[in-house]
């Protein structure tokens, strides 16, 4: 369930670099929408970053 989690997450965040990209380009600087989708993505990879933390420390996420 962890690792569906993650997974889910990376894929918000890609689609937040995308999103971002394609708003930079359409947009030319007339609106915020670049800006927020890169609070976005800050924020995501933070709760993605979380997640694997709290997978390491509970035993559900092993290095192998």
């Amino acid at each position: 369930m962890l690792k569906a989690a993650i997974l889910l997450l990376l894929l918000a965040i890609l689609t937040s670099l995308f999103s971002a990209l394609y708003f930079m380009l359409r947009d030319t600087g007339r609106s915020n929408r670049m800006v927020y989708a890169l609070y976005a993505r800050v924020a995501l990879s933070a709760l993605a970053l979380a997640l694997i933390a709290w997978g390491f420390y509970s035993g559900q996420l092993q290095s192998t």
